[in-house]
């Protein structure tokens, strides 16, 4: 009966998104229904780009208010409509603007660098945007006299700093609280428990310190483990000759995985990974936005123009 509803609603979408010339993005963390009716899969990186590039006048955001926001920040001339208004984001809530001003004052003359998981308004007080594909690229490409803000994600700041080897990179101590639960105990469990395998893990994982100082001193010799974004992730499994992963980061990004793979394994570094804020996002929220044509994600014009210098700066880079 539920197979035959979400079908149903599925082939309803599909006409309405056609009549209604929208496009649908989703993020690689969607719900498997959800990314069956979408346009683009993608990071948010990859979405940002499809946003601006779309020829449809309205586009249905299938991920997280900030996504939309950037979304919408990018595309002035376009409706951005999200499911749910409540698909929130822990990591994005882990500073607020009055923060952001407090911590440049603190450090005058430093680059601010924010994470695409940030809301317009931190966005309107970045130097440069960023995401996990191409935090190492934005921060190498800033004079290395200048000291860094790095914000907000802790995990991703310590990675890039490891990365480029800068010594004057401050780092904000917020967190996704998904990729934070993955443990580096989580993964020792289950790479021992497989032969032939690749390990994938997202930058923002708790774990991913520790292991890249495992990884240096040769402790994964027999394991490859490669720190990717999630497009990175999914290209990379593509490629590799390897038949079995280990995958390090929310496991809607799984789904996506297996479709594209149905020859290799692919197992969840935890089970527990799941963000409750982008399984908000369900067939008959989407099915209700468009029909309504309701829940548009605006920005004011103020806060967009500031925004969208952060954001083309990180765009021109990637």
């Amino acid at each position: 009966m539920l197979m035959q509803k979400s079908s149903h609603l599925k082939d309803e979408i599909m006409k309405l998104k056609k009549e209604k010339d929208v496009v649908i993005l989703a993020h690689n963390y969607q719900i498997p229904d959800v990314q069956d009716v979408a346009d683009f899969t993608g990071d948010s990186l990859g979405l940002s780009r499809q946003a601006a590039t779309v020829s449809q006048k309205t586009i249905l955001f299938c991920g997280v208010n900030f996504m939309a926001e950037t979304a919408a920040i990018i595309s002035p001339k376009k409706t951005v409509l999200l499911p749910d208004l409540e698909a929130g984001c822990s990591l994005s809530d882990s500073i607020t603007v009055d923060e952001l001003r407090n911590w440049k004052k603190q450090h005058p003359g430093a680059i601010a660098v924010g994470y695409v998981n940030t809301t317009a308004e931190i966005k309107a007080e970045l130097d440069y945007c960023c995401t996990s594909s191409n935090a190492v690229s934005v921060v190498k490409a800033i004079p290395n006299d200048k000291d860094v803000l790095f914000l907000p994600d802790m995990f991703l700041g310590s990675y890039v700093a490891k990365i480029t080897g800068r010594k004057n990179m401050h780092i904000w101590a917020g967190e996704c609280h998904v990729h934070a639960g993955i443990t580096p105990e989580d993964v020792t469990k289950k790479l021992n428990s497989m032969k032939d395998t690749e390990f994938v893990i997202h930058p923002e994982c708790s774990c991913t310190t520790p292991l890249m100082y495992d990884v240096a001193d040769g402790s994964f010799d027999d394991q490859k483990v490669s720190i990717l974004s999630t497009e990175g992730m999914l290209n990379h499994v593509k490629k590799s000759d390897t038949r079995n992963f280990v995958v390090a980061t929310e496991t809607g990004i799984l789904y996506r995985m297996k479709k594209d793979n149905p020859d290799k394994t692919f197992i969840p570094a935890s089970e527990k990974a799941e963000c409750q804020y982008m399984k908000m996002i369900t067939l008959e929220k989407v099915y209700d936005a468009l029909v309504h044509e309701k829940n548009v994600v605006t920005v004011p014009k103020n806060i967009a123009d500031k925004a969208r210098l952060a954001i083309n700066r990180m765009l021109a880079i990637s």
